[in-house]
């Protein structure tokens, strides 16, 4: 396999890809912030886009990049005053500029990501500095051309200590007319010294409506789905077609109904959803039922505080969680464990233990915290 036939790390798969998602649903705060930057003419040179994994980060990303590179520095006032200031970040899609970050080929944008392992047989776990010198060869070649550039990172909290190190050094000393726009997920991971520097958008989680206005752009089919999508997704739109495209609507189900009727175990039916996710080909959907068996521990823990979650992400739901998490003791019981087993999930993963047996144990350590 060559570095071209790789997956593209900044692309949700079954997804449109974020530089062709036109719209952006939910974030008009996000939005707003930025443009007033730009038409008091205090566009700062990094702008670091935060908030959960799904909400729109990279699209705003490169909506902003649209917005920038057509439209340049913001307009002094002429003999007539000044120009009506932009409302918004739409872009004309005919613009020659659009068009050619639609091919990929634009010349003012560089993207830094994830690159191929040193095999080039998959992608590398982190954005490695060699990705960086590649950054730093496009900011030299291309500032000969003396027009506006835009630097995405994707996602900046994905580079190791040496990349990261390396584009700190870009950020201190910025070339002039180029703007950086670090999409991270945990800003926590990122530099101190790197959040110093940048200003922060932060987007929030979508409501059910801007969700499911969101899926629907994105050629999602929910069939009806899309408050279960909205519970289960944490309002990430990415999440939800993750779920989407893997079953997770139907995994989730299938948890709800293995644990009805705890403590009592149907040990067959536990048996064979342990081993539907054994295999290479099985890893997206293991990864998946760790994930639903870890939110359906926090959405139990949720429920002896506030009750079950209305409204329901499978049949049977709130009837199973008002009976296992009944008052606050309950659900400080089964938000230890949600801790405890998440970690437990996390370090088996880690030492690649047989995927049948840890989900197995999961299931085991609940059923007994049932009785």
């Amino acid at each position: 396999m060559s570095a071209e036939d790789l997956p593209d790390p900044t692309q949700v798969e079954g997804a449109p890809h974020p530089r062709d998602t036109v719209a952006l649903f939910g974030q008009e705060r996000a939005e707003a912030d930025f443009l007033t930057a730009f038409t008091t003419g205090r566009l700062h040179h990094a702008w670091m886009l935060t908030g959960p994994r799904g909400t729109g980060k990279a699209t705003l990303a490169w909506r902003i990049t649209r917005f920038l590179l057509t439209r340049g520095a913001a307009e002094p006032a002429g003999l007539f005053g000044a120009p009506e200031p932009p409302s918004s970040l739409d872009t004309d899609p005919d613009d020659p500029v659009c068009r050619r970050i639609h091919a990929g080929s634009e010349a003012g944008v560089f993207v830094l990501k994830r690159g191929p392992n040193a095999t080039e047989s998959a992608l590398s776990l982190d954005i490695r500095v060699d990705e960086v010198r590649k950054l730093k060869n496009f900011l030299q070649l291309s500032a000969a051309e003396g027009g506006r550039r835009v630097v995405i990172v994707d996602a900046a909290d994905e580079m190791n200590t040496q990349a990261a190190n390396a584009l700190l050094k870009l950020l201190e000393e910025p070339p002039e007319r180029v703007t950086f726009l670090l999409v991270t997920h945990q800003p926590a991971r990122l530099l101190p010294t790197i959040r110093s520097r940048c200003r922060e958008l932060r987007l929030a989680t979508l409501a059910p409506a801007d969700m499911a206005r969101a899926l629907a752009a994105a050629g999602a089919e929910t069939e009806g789905e899309e408050e279960a999508l909205a519970a289960l997704a944490s309002g990430s739109v990415g999440e939800a077609i993750r779920l989407l495209n893997l079953g997770g609507l139907e995994t989730y189900a299938a948890l709800v109904a293995l644990f009805a009727p705890l403590p009592r175990l149907d040990r067959p039916k536990a048996i064979a959803l342990a081993d539907s996710i054994t295999g290479k080909a099985n890893e997206p959907r293991y990864d998946l039922l760790l994930g639903l068996i870890e939110l359906f521990l926090a959405r139990l823990a949720r429920a002896g505080l506030a009750g079950p979650p209305l409204p329901e992400a499978a049949p049977g739901e709130a009837e199973l969680m008002a009976r296992l998490a009944p008052d606050g003791a309950a659900a400080m019981k089964w938000a230890s464990l949600h801790q405890s087993l998440g970690t437990r999930a996390r370090h088996g993963k880690g030492v690649n233990l047989d995927p049948a047996a840890l989900v197995m144990d999961m299931v085991l350590e609940m059923t007994a915290a049932a009785a």
